[in-house]
Parts: structure tokens; C-alpha cells; sequence
């Protein structure tokens, strides 16, 4: 009888390296703040959670280290590390420290993952199948869910691959997601309606009101900044990029830096770890354009694809939440306006320089209305015609800048004097009894209007006849009836602005008009910016004697003063400037 050899085989036990990852949602932190808001005192913060972690990330850390040495306690195991999302969503895996779980799964420093429940780590149910059925599964990890519904995927891999409860509870959990996004998409929208303040953090020169979190205050020595870059912007004529070079000279932290650095906030955008603290000119024109610094509240600027898609896309202007007067202004309406206006009319700074040319942008050649090109020559800066220098047509005409700037501020002085002498007929009669409301000449123009357009209705309507009766072809009918039609749609236009202008005359001028008020707050300049020149000049034409002519801005508003006027006080007489020689 052949001899049997006994063997004797030795069962290794599985050495488990356990990530334990816990999630706190944005709303459920929200809750828990409001609840621990009127709590004092230091908590007892167990392992390697961030001491300024929300109470029920506490909680959790602790349920689950009690519950790992319960559950382990007859298995070889050690806890690697904590990964901890507090305030994130879980309809996506993009989460750092999810991320990070992943990265030591992958390295094979993590062979086991233990959350509270499924909804801790999915929340998207797309999610949920390829980590659960897909990832795990290739990269031999154990996946543990503690609470119902309970999940061991060593221990009972049929649950996840074979059952309905587990896939029935993501559906759930992200139908769930689905309708809370909504929800609290709901009540940001009426906050924003309101005009209260729902960012993470304020913009720059503001900080959030430690009294009201929907609310911001000024941080003075941010927005002493903001009011420095609006007036080298606006008044000294500096470019974005010289702005942005003065700041880094100074030693000025940028915003992104500013909020790390000096109000210690968690602040993150795209490209924050690459942040030297240094400015760009991105930045100073974002600042420019922000509404939020004269006091109005601006939200919705962008928003997420959807509750699963956090990927952010700007939102239309007309979108967007404004709400006026919600909070105290850094810097003034008419500053804030006066930089907009600067935006359109802003070109490129000459190389080595930081501002721009008083004129750049503005000046034009009379005759083929192209742009002057500035030149120095001898000390003495000179524009000439660019059409002339590149290209040899044109007539060559040049004109010195300081002497067209004693001209253009010539200009402005004695349209000022004009418009003050508005002003004051303006006054004069609005406190009589009986302001006349109408325009003879716009009245009898719409008369005229309107009779050439009943001519051409009339005359399109007889064409069908003629058709049919024979006297003209389908064809011409058909050109003829395009070509009627066409010119009815411009009297109709023509009426339609004729009759706007003469509600508009109806309504009457008061003195603090918008245009008399642009240009009489400059009544007591005794010298010339660039953001004076923007704001009060659309262009000035250079001609080839050195004269020049400026048509000022605001012309057709200044038709429609005069015009009140004269149909209001005919002893006064008052000839009409659009441009000034």
C-alpha cells in the first residue's frame, strides 16, 4: 500500500490598509454651523482632522474608528490615514481628498475603504457602479459601507454584483442629490433676488460681515488699493498693464494672494498653486469692470452645467442679479463710469510705458479718417496722418501735442460755458407756467411721414389688382410689391423715431440733465486728463492747416436741449455746435 505524505498548508491572513473617508455636504456644514454658532470652546479633535472641521466630521471620524476596532478586531489591520471633503458634494469624484483615497489605492498604500454609508462617497449613482463593480474590483480593494445599507464587498461580493438593494440605494441617494441641487438653487436664487451676499468670499476690498454672513463690509486696506487703481485708470490715464507693473513695484499682493496671505482665508481658484502674489493686467480689468465696488450687489455671474456637471460657464449679463445700494461703495458711480467708458476707448501703451497718450484712441485724419500716429522728435511729441507715413496717400498734416492740448482744453472750456448757458435758459424756463411740449418742425415732419407712408400702402395695395386685371405681370408684381414693401418698413421706422422724439421733447429738460451735468462738473478744471478728453470727446479730427474739430459726445441729447429751448423761449438765440473748429 503506497504511503500517503500528509502536507500541511499554511493560510496567510489578508493584512488589511484601511483609508477611512469621511464627507460632509455644503448643505449639511451649513446646518451644522447654525447649530454650533452659539457654542464656545475647543473640541476634542481625534487623529489628523483639520482642528477647523465641522462637528459632524468629528463625528463621524469618531463612529468610524470605533466601529473599525469593533469590526476588525479578529483581522490584521492598520488605519493609513483619514480622508476627509468637508462642505463638498458627492454627485462627483473631483473631491481632493477622494482623490487622494484613490491616488493610495492605485499606489497600493490602501487595499480598504470604510465610509458611514454609500451616500458618504457617491451621491451620483453612475458613480457609485463603476467605483463599486468597475474600480474596486480591478485594483483588489475592499469597499465597507457601515450603515445601512450595510456593504462588505470581500465578505458578500454577490450584494454588489448580483442584488437590487445596492443599486436601488444610489438611484435613491441621487435622485436625492437631484432634488436638494434644485432646492438650494431655489434659495440662492431668492437670496440673490434680495440682494444678499452668498459667495464663499468677498471680493477684493471687501471681507464678509462678521455679524451677518450674507452681508460684506469694506477692508479698508484692500480697498484703499481699489480706489488707487481706479483713479491711476480713469485720471492718470495708466494702462491696465502699467497698473498692474505700479502694484508688483510697490509690493502689493494680488487678490488670490492677498486673501491667503493676509486674511488667512482657504481661497482656491484655478492656478492658485501656481500664484506668485504678483498682479497682471487680467486682473486690474477684471476689477475695473466689477459693479460691486459703487455699493451694487452682483451675482450669477456663472453657474455649474448641472448638479452632476460642476464644470462653471458664465452666464449672460442680462442673467445676472443686481441689486442696488446693498452694501457701503468704495469708490463713486461716476468714477466706476468714467472707467467703463475708458474700457472702449482703451488701446495699447507705447513700449517701456506704463500710461497711455491723453489722445490715444481719439484722434483722427480729417480727410481719410484714420488714426494719427504720435511721434517724438527734437523733445517735442508730434501726431501725423498714418496714411501719409505708410503708405504715401493722403496729404501729410502733423500737429504738435502740446499745442493741441492748450486747443482741446480751449474747447472744452468754451463748450462748458455752452452748456452752462443751457443750463441757466433750462432754469429760466422751467419756472414759468406754461412750458410748450411741442416741436413745430417735428410735428409737421411726422405729417409729412406719415402721408408718404399711407401713399406707399395705398399704392402696394392696387398692385394685386393690376395683376389680376392684366395690366402688369406676376413678376413685376412681385418686384414691384418687395420693392413697396421695403420702402414702407423705413417710413414706418421713420415715424415710429419721429414720434419718440416728440414724447421724448414732451417729457421737458430739467437743468441737472445727464449731459449738462457731465460737462459742468469740469466747469472749474484749469487742466486736461485723459479721462476728462474720453468722457466729454467721441473724436477729433486734425486737418491739414493744424486745424482741428472735436465732435463732442452726447451730441444728440445737446439737438434735443436746444430744440426745447427754442420752441420754449424764442427771444433767446442759440446756435447749434455738434463740433467745435
Amino acid at each position: 500500500m503506497p504511503r500517503v505524505r500528509k502536507t500541511t498548508q499554511t493560510v496567510t491572513a489578508k493584512h488589511w490598509k484601511i483609508g477611512i473617508y469621511i464627507r460632509l455636504s455644503r448643505e449639511d456644514k451649513e446646518k451644522e454651523e447654525e447649530r454650533v454658532s452659539n457654542k464656545n470652546g475647543r473640541r476634542n479633535i481625534p487623529h489628523n482632522v483639520d482642528e477647523n472641521a465641522s462637528g459632524s466630521i468629528v463625528e463621524q471620524d469618531k463612529i468610524l474608528t470605533e466601529w473599525v476596532e469593533e469590526y476588525f478586531r479578529e483581522e490584521h489591520y492598520e488605519v493609513v490615514d483619514y480622508f476627509v471633503d468637508d462642505g463638498l458634494t458627492g454627485t462627483d469624484d473631483t473631491r481632493d481628498d477622494f482623490q487622494r483615497l484613490i491616488e493610495y489605492v492605485e499606489a497600493g498604500k490602501v487595499n480598504c475603504i470604510v465610509v458611514k454609508t454609500l451616500s458618504r462617497a457617491f451621491r451620483n449613482y453612475a458613480d457609485q457602479g463603476r467605483y463599486l463593480e468597475q474600480v474596486f474590483p480591478r485594483l483588489g480593494v475592499r469597499f465597507i459601507s457601515s450603515s445601512n445599507p450595510f456593504v462588505d464587498s470581500y465578505n458578500d461580493p454577490d450584494a454588489i454584483n448580483n442584488g437590487m438593494e445596492i443599486p436601488i440605494n444610489g438611484l435613491m441617494n441621487d435622485r436625492f442629490a437631484a432634488k436638494t441641487s434644485a432646492d438650494i438653487r431655489r434659495t440662492f436664487d431668492a437670496k440673490r433676488r434680495r440682494g444678499e451676499f452668498i459667495g464663499a468670499f468677498a471680493p477684493y476690498g471687501y471681507i464678509k460681515d462678521p455679524e451677518d454672513k450674507n452681508s460684506i463690509i469694506i477692508d479698508e486696506e484692500a480697498a484703499q488699493h481699489v480706489r488707487d487703481i481706479f483713479n491711476w485708470f480713469v485720471v492718470d490715464g495708466m494702462s491696465k498693464r502699467g497698473i498692474a507693473l505700479k502694484l508688483n513695484e510697490m509690493g502689493v499682493l494680488n487678490p488670490t494672494a492677498y486673501k491667503q496671505r493676509v486674511l488667512k482665508l482657504k481661497y482656491k481658484n484655478p492656478g492658485t498653486e501656481m500664484n506668485d502674489g504678483r498682479w497682471m493686467g487680467s486682473n486690474i480689468l477684471n476689477l475695473l469692470k466689477n459693479e460691486m465696488y459703487v455699493g451694487n450687489m452682483v451675482q450669477g455671474r456663472n453657474r455649474i452645467i448641472s448638479y452632476k456637471v460642476h464644470t462653471q460657464i458664465k452666464t449672460p449679463e442680462e442673467e445676472w442679479y443686481v441689486v442696488e445700494g446693498t452694501h457701503e461703495a468704495i469708490i463713486s458711480r461716476e468714477l466706476f463710469d468714467q472707467a467703463q467708458l475708458l474700457h472702449s476707448r482703451d488701446t495699447r501703451t507705447a513700449p517701456g510705458k506704463k500710461e497711455l497718450y491723453i489722445f490715444a484712441g481719439l484722434l483722427r485724419c480729417a480727410d481719410c479718417k484714420m488714426a494719427m500716429r504720435r511721434k517724438v522728435s527734437k523733445n517735442l511729441a508730434y501726431y501725423h496722418c498714418r496714411s501719409y507715413h505708410d503708405k504715401g496717400v493722403c496729404t501729410r498734416r502733423s500737429i504738435r501735442e502740446d499745442r493741441l492740448i492748450q486747443a482741446v482744453y480751449d474747447a472744452i472750456r468754451i463748450q462748458i460755458d455752452l452748456v452752462q448757458s443751457l443750463s441757466d435758459a433750462l432754469e429760466a424756463i422751467n419756472q414759468q407756467p406754461n412750458v410748450k411740449t411741442q416741436s413745430n418742425r417735428l410735428t409737421a415732419m411726422l405729417k409729412m411721414r406719415q402721408a408718404d407712408l399711407d401713399k406707399v400702402i395705398k399704392a402696394s395695395d392696387s398692385l394685386y389688382m393690376d395683376w389680376k386685371n392684366g395690366d402688369i405681370t406676376k413678376e413685376d408684381y412681385r418686384r414691384m410689391k418687395a420693392s413697396f414693401d421695403e420702402k414702407a418698413d423705413e417710413l414706418k421706422a421713420a415715424v415710429d423715431s419721429i414720434k419718440g422724439e416728440i414724447n421724448t421733447l414732451a417729457r421737458g429738460v430739467n437743468a441737472d440733465d445727464p449731459y449738462l451735468a457731465t460737462f459742468l462738473k469740469y466747469r472749474n478744471i484749469t487742466e486736461i486728463n485723459r479721462g476728462i478728453v474720453v468722457e466729454l470727446i467721441d473724436t477729433i479730427y486734425v486737418h491739414e492747416d493744424g486745424q482741428i474739430t472735436i465732435d463732442f459726445s452726447f451730441a444728440d441729447e445737446m439737438k434735443r436741449i436746444v430744440e426745447f429751448i427754442e420752441n420754449n423761449q424764442n427771444d433767446l438765440v442759440i446756435v447749434e455746435n455738434k463740433g467745435v473748429s
